[in-house]
């Protein structure tokens, strides 16, 4: 019994001895705890101040635009903006209509282009706004907007191309849908135009171009053959035919300018910016679920992307820059198959022939 009792005696002084360095351990991984938590937050908040910075030094650097200074006034004269019910086209037709212009919206769809006159009415205060139907993915829709509007409107002071699609499809005379849009549609509108454009100068003629124009080809045997630029009717086609469409834009305002030599009419293209708005409407919707997160974080805005619009648009004195390539409201050099004049020249005679002015 006195054996046990000292068993028992020599346990208790174990556990006794035991209890303050089960404490300091506790109390040390306690403190190990807390120091990696603290580590890992601070590394996640480093991770995250990284991540802002990263993106608001890309941001003002490269996607930000510059801003149109003009303080030019519109009063007494008309402009048309094509695609001007939503996107980039509303915004500048709406700082146009500020400055006091009678902007006709060239739009497709009716219910929203009256519903963009209304909204920028609204806001301007100018009465002076309206649309008028055109579906540049028709040749005869363009021809009938351009006898109405000759008919109905005695001056034409600037006219800005500014409509696009990217996506596959074809238009009413079987053209592929980026070509037939983005080059064909305004080409003929543009040569519609043109002698009242003349005869109201000083005027310009402002193509929304797009930096991809430095990917884009242009294939005149495939055109013959199939109506198109590209041949196939993948994502990778589709891609491709708007890059080809920016091309024929850059080089169709190189050969206007050219033909403009001696008149009062100037011409611009440019590179808007990389803009949220609904330009890709009709890609396919996981192709559009897949941009829109990078969209939202790095796109300019509609207003923001209307910049250099607005500065081809209304800036004084670049006048002797007609035919060129603006970016970021500054001139800027063109892809070398765009400063191509015997390409230009070419395309110039294509497009007469297949919007039937030849």
């Amino acid at each position: 019994m006195n054996k046990n009792r000292n068993d028992r005696g020599q346990q208790s002084a174990f556990v006794a001895a035991s209890l303050p360095q089960i404490v300091i351990e506790e109390e040390t991984a306690a403190w190990l705890r807390a120091v990696f938590g603290s580590v890992v937050m601070s590394a996640l908040l480093c991770l995250i101040a990284g991540f802002v910075s990263f993106y608001v030094l890309v941001y003002y650097c490269v996607f930000r635009s510059a801003r149109c200074s003009s303080s030019m006034k519109l009063k007494g004269k008309t402009a048309i903006v094509t695609g001007s019910n939503t996107g980039i086209g509303k915004s500048t037709a709406l700082e146009l209509a500020k400055r006091g212009a009678r902007v006709i919206l060239a739009c497709r769809n009716k219910e929203r282009g009256e519903a963009a006159a209304y909204d920028i009415r609204r806001e301007s205060g100018n009465n002076q706004v309206v649309f008028m139907h055109l579906d540049l993915a028709s040749l005869k829709s363009v021809q009938s907007f351009a006898e109405t509007f000759l008919k109905t409107e005695p001056r034409l002071d600037i006219l800005i191309n500014n409509a696009g699609v990217i996506g596959l499809g074809c238009t009413e005379e079987g053209f592929g849908m980026a070509f037939g849009v983005n080059h064909l549609g305004h080409f003929l509108l543009t040569s519609l135009l043109l002698e009242r454009l003349k005869q109201c100068g000083p005027s310009r003629v402002v193509t929304v171009a797009a930096l991809l124009h430095r990917l884009g080809t242009i294939d005149f045997s495939l055109l013959t053959s199939q109506k198109d630029l590209v041949s196939g009717q993948s994502t990778w086609d589709s891609f491709h035919a708007y890059c080809n469409s920016k091309l024929c834009n850059v080089l169709f305002t190189r050969e206007l300018s050219n033909k403009l030599e001696g008149t009062s009419v100037s011409c611009y293209c440019l590179h808007p910016g990389v803009i949220y708005t609904e330009l890709g409407r009709s890609m396919s919707l996981w192709l559009q679920l897949l941009m829109m997160p990078f969209a939202k974080l790095f796109f300019l805005s509609p207003e923001g992307g209307s910049q250099t619009t607005l500065y081809c648009a209304l800036q004084e004195g670049i006048e002797p820059l007609s035919g060129r390539y603006f970016s970021n409201c500054a001139l800027q050099q063109v892809g070398v198959k765009a400063r191509d004049d015997a390409l230009a020249k070419k395309l110039w005679e294509v497009s007469e022939r297949l919007s039937g002015l030849s």
